[in-house]
């Protein structure tokens, strides 16, 4: 008997797999990139989620423009870019397997009905199938640099939608979430955004702070004592082939730069 693509009974043999990989893992730089939401499919099984049309390209089902961003960037900084094919509504990576935010039943004021009622089983299938297998993979890729004597800078990318249902239009650009150990990176990238701002509002732990929530660069950054940055790009800047290239152009050299930050001082 051959044996099934996947191990989860969730994802039959015409599912993508759940992790997708650009750039070549042992690359000599030190960036890893990483997509969190970058997905935006459901598997079969699922159907529409009991979603509409338009709520399935909305933000609450994918950071919009973050895959086509970071395979760019991937190519710019010679650097793997890790990525989650399914949508954040079938299992947010980013979120602690056991918390509601990891399969939530009302996204941005949207219910989400296959979250609704869903079985302690159905949970547990979705985390074998989508969110299990995405860690995995970014510890491996991790570990196998680790082994090879190759540093590593974790780098979160996400989008965020330019206004929340029922609030004001968020001023910012983009923004730098930071705090705990390892975040001196992204505190480095922060500055250099603020110091060639070029038009732009740059958000201090906004519109996002990190925190609890915030589950990927908890689990493989921080205990791994590796900097880390998470960013948040508007996604209005990600709504066109031009718009992702204008933000590659922006944050490529910038992500660059911080790097020398980390360097030691000659001897």
């Amino acid at each position: 008997m051959t044996a099934p693509l996947h191990p989860c009974a969730l994802l039959g043999p015409d599912d993508p797999e759940p992790v997708a990989l650009a750039g070549e893992p042992l690359a000599p730089g030190p960036l890893v990139l990483l997509g969190d939401h970058a997905g935006r499919l459901f598997p079969r099984r699922l159907g529409d989620m009991g979603l509409a049309a338009g709520d399935r390209h909305r933000h609450i089902t994918l950071d919009l423009g973050t895959e086509p961003l970071g395979r760019l960037l991937s190519q710019r900084l010679t650097a793997p870019f890790v990525s989650q094919t399914y949508s954040r509504l079938v299992a947010d990576c980013n979120r602690a397997p056991d918390s509601v935010g990891a399969m939530p039943p009302v996204s941005d004021g949207t219910a989400i009905p296959a979250n609704g009622a869903l079985t302690p089983a159905g949970r547990a299938e979705r985390l074998r199938a989508i969110h299990e297998p995405y860690h995995r993979a970014i510890a491996a890729l991790l570990n196998a640099r680790a082994d090879a004597g190759l540093p590593s800078v974790v780098v979160a990318l996400h989008s965020f939608t330019p206004a929340l249902a029922g609030a004001e239009r968020r001023v910012w650009n983009a923004g730098v979430l930071h705090g705990g150990p390892g975040d001196a990176y992204g505190r480095r990238v922060l500055r250099l955004l603020q110091q060639r701002p070029e038009g732009w509002v740059i958000g201090d732990n906004q519109p996002y702070s990190f925190g609890a929530t915030d589950y990927t660069i908890a689990r493989h950054a921080i205990p791994r004592a590796l900097p880390w940055l998470e960013l948040e790009v508007r996604q209005d800047h990600l709504a066109t082939p031009a718009g992702i290239a204008a933000v590659a152009d922006r944050l490529a050299p910038l992500l660059v730069e911080a790097l020398a930050a980390l360097a030691p001082a000659p001897a």
